[in-house]
């Protein structure tokens, strides 16, 4: 049975149970100024504000896995949002992207480290240290790695996060019931996106840049509207990594002989 904390990181939205109407603010601009107000990023995706102190680590590294970096400020407001298709292809187009990262979950507290992404299906989060968690994801399988645990890691599948939205082989945000909103704000385009399958999951909102192109941020909303972010700074071409940076197996073994 997932802990509450998983059972948070996997929803990916509720399903809507009716239309829109047509002068009711769209969810991205709404979401956006709850964001604000709650002092998790301002509505110009400023992380800078103060945060209360790290309480939970482990309860971060499973909100922003389950639950795809800095926004982009010099855009101008009347700009349009990047299409849907284009931005398909700039995600289809990262093969091998690092980045350093901080996280933010809703109660306020945060992390730092680096992400690491080699499409399709390898991820690698890194906490600095002292921390010795580890979040990687390979074979079509997540797993945590909990430094204060002496068992293995958990382990859930790949499709069952939002991390597949962005590790997947042929990512396709046009597809059918796939993106709830789409739109300009502040700048930067928002897309919010749910598992068509399972939209009781939650929901996932992807920030990009427009000039150029480049995802700056993720946001997670459980189906109880708990909200973790996750602010990259900017994605830098990695290199060929071993495949044994991204084992579960061979990270499993080794955590155990140490």
């Amino acid at each position: 049975m997932l802990s509450p904390e998983m059972a948070a990181c996997c929803n990916l939205s509720r399903p809507a149970t009716q239309p829109k109407p047509k002068d009711q603010p769209s969810p991205i601009f709404a979401h956006r100024r709850r964001l604000a107000r709650r002092h998790l990023v301002n509505p110009k995706g400023d992380a800078s504000r103060p945060i209360r102190a790290y309480i939970d680590v482990m309860t971060l590294i499973r909100a922003a896995v389950f639950a795809p970096l800095t926004l982009c400020l010099g855009l101008t407001a009347q700009a349009a949002e990047v299409p849907l298709d284009q931005l398909s292809s700039y995600i289809n187009s990262l093969t091998s992207v690092e980045a350093r990262f901080t996280q933010t979950n809703a109660d306020g507290s945060t992390a730092k480290g680096r992400i690491i992404l080699q499409r399709p299906g390898r991820a690698r989060f890194e906490y600095d240290p002292p921390d010795k968690n580890l979040v990687l994801a390979s074979g079509q399988m997540v797993a945590i790695f909990d430094a204060k645990s002496n068992q293995p890691p958990e382990q859930y599948p790949l499709a069952r996060t939002p991390l597949n939205l962005i590790l997947g082989a042929n990512v396709n945000l046009s597809a059918a019931k796939m993106v709830v909103d789409h739109g300009e704000f502040e700048g930067a385009t928002h897309v919010l996106a749910q598992d068509p399958k399972h939209p009781d999951y939650g929901t996932i909102e992807l920030i990009f840049s427009e000039d150029p192109v480049a995802l700056t941020q993720w946001i997670i909303t459980d189906d109880i509207g708990n909200q973790t972010s996750v602010l990259l700074e900017a994605l830098q071409p990695g290199g060929t990594y071993p495949s044994s940076l991204f084992s579960i197996d061979l990270e499993t073994k080794r955590r155990v002989k140490n």
